[in-house]
């Protein structure tokens, strides 16, 4: 059977989850009582490389690797990411952690609190401020949501280096084609309905955004109210969140082989913050949103409280996919069939931040 890395942020360390054969193992927790608010499993070289954002309540928050699967962590001696002394920024927390495609090998992206895109060309360990981003003319009307200012989605065009996308809450969605020297809003038919227009050319704010690994122009984003899809790159979206308990949520997340399959985890209101209707259910569409269907085999039954947040459910490589999801009461599942079935792998962690996971082996 396909072995598979599972990584699970919390807010007090890193675990670290490995399927060899049929059995699920875990250890940790790595960088004790810190926050690890992203990870990356980077597949491009001749070993995984590992990339977590640890965020100390001591000394602050920096970017590990590790490059024998957790085994041993490296922390550069000079802050991997940092805010240059003419923004009068410093950094709160890196919130996402992407390695570009395999047409930029040792390119990651890093997106942070206060809302800025940093890029590394060292496999993580160094990174630059993407200047045009964080001088962009609409920044300063930005304003925090409800977790602060963070960019926290990046997605980068598998077709083409230069095409980035990232998701900034609050201000919505930008994208750049020329690798970060230009960038423009990306929200048209996004909602925002907490502003005076509740449709703005910025100011939305986005949960999460996914790529469909088939079709690099269909984008699914999750919005503070309100789930969307986008079939020319984030030029033009439209509401696919009909079927759905509640288009509130933050998570999105696709399917690894097939066109037009997304998963989600709606949560009943902005005001009330839990599983909607108080089930622990994902909900899956394979005909790009059209329709949706509740994914619960496995998964509890009773009365349930575990909000799942935005980097909390992911998918892997496999085939069939592995898809999996922790939430804030310390519970992580997986499905080793495309979400058809789940099984719970480990309890009582403390609040799941983001999982990440990657085939590493057969």
């Amino acid at each position: 059977m396909t072995d598979v890395l599972l990584t699970v942020g919390t807010r007090k360390g890193l675990f670290i989850g490995r399927r060899r054969g049929g059995a699920w193992e875990f250890g940790g927790p790595h960088f004790n009582a810190q926050a690890i608010y992203s990870v990356a499993i980077d597949t491009r070289g001749p070993v995984p490389r590992l990339l977590a954002g640890g965020d100390s309540a001591h000394w602050g928050p920096s970017v590990f690797h590790s490059d024998d699967l957790g085994r041993t962590w490296v922390e550069p001696k000079q802050p991997a990411v940092k805010f240059p002394q003419f923004t009068g920024a410093s950094l709160e927390r890196v919130w996402q952690l992407h390695p570009a495609g395999s047409e930029a090998p040792d390119v990651v992206y890093a997106g942070t609190e206060p809302a800025a895109l940093f890029r590394s060309d060292d496999r993580g360990e160094s990174f630059g401020l993407v200047r045009p981003l964080w001088e962009h003319p609409t920044r300063s009307k930005w304003v925090p949501g409800g977790g602060g200012e963070g960019l926290h989605t990046v997605l980068t065009d598998p077709r083409d280096a230069q095409a980035i996308t990232v998701a900034v809450s609050t201000a919505g969605v930008f994208r750049s084609k020329d690798g970060g020297a230009s960038w423009a809003p990306s929200n048209k038919g996004v909602s925002a309905v907490f502003l005076p227009d509740p449709n703005p050319e910025f100011g939305q704010c986005v949960h999460k955004v996914a790529r469909d690994a088939v079709d690099p122009d269909q984008l699914y984003l999750q919005n503070h109210w309100g789930v969307f899809r986008s079939d020319d790159s984030g030029d033009n979206w439209t509401d696919i969140g009909e079927g759905l308990p509640s288009d509130f949520g933050f998570a999105a997340a696709t399917h690894p082989h097939r066109t037009g399959t997304a998963y989600v985890f709606p949560i009943n209101a902005d005001a009330d913050r839990v599983p909607a209707g108080h089930r622990c259910r994902v909900f899956r569409t394979g005909d790009a949103g059209r329709t949706w269907e509740p994914l619960t085999a496995g998964l509890p039954e009773e009365t349930h409280y575990g909000t799942v947040l935005r980097d909390a459910l992911c998918t892997d490589d496999a085939d069939p996919a592995g898809v999996y999801f922790g939430n804030r009461n310390g519970e992580v599942y997986a499905s080793g069939d495309d979400g058809d079935s789940w099984q719970q792998l480990a309890s009582h962690l403390p609040d799941v931040l983001c999982v990440r996971a990657a085939v590493i082996g057969s």
